[in-house]
């Protein structure tokens, strides 16, 4: 079947098919070698983004539509951010004692011992 602008094919019972020109993605690099994203959706009543996952995409606009597709299928978040994982630096839980412990000693940085009005929601 010829037509306007190239060969196409009605094989297989899917109407007229372009036979060249089509991109394939035969030329798109491995998935293999796509970078590792984490993954953070903020959920309609929550107020912070929680990790949900990892996935690997070839571009950063991939992986928030691939985030989008896979953790919020039914809704679940208003606001998703994506990381490559590469870019993030975490601290050792050997290094918890060492990190977290001069915030110990400082008993005002915990609120433990304020009064909280009743309409201070979130605390």
């Amino acid at each position: 079947m010829s037509g306007q602008g190239g060969d196409f094919s009605a094989d297989g019972g899917h109407g007229a098919v372009p036979l060249t020109g089509v991109p394939s993605g035969l030329d798109a690099p491995d998935r293999g070698e796509w970078p590792l994203y984490e993954v953070f959706v903020r959920g309609k009543r929550g107020l912070n983004h929680v990790h949900v996952g990892s996935l690997h995409a070839a571009d950063d606009q991939m992986a928030v539509r691939h985030a989008r597709d896979v953790y919020t299928r039914r809704n679940e978040g208003v606001s998703i951010w994506v990381v490559r994982a590469e870019a993030i630096t975490a601290s050792s839980p050997d290094e918890k004692d060492p990190l977290f412990a001069p915030a110990g000693d400082k008993v005002y940085r915990h609120p433990t011992f304020y009064d909280l009005p009743d309409d201070v929601p979130h605390m």
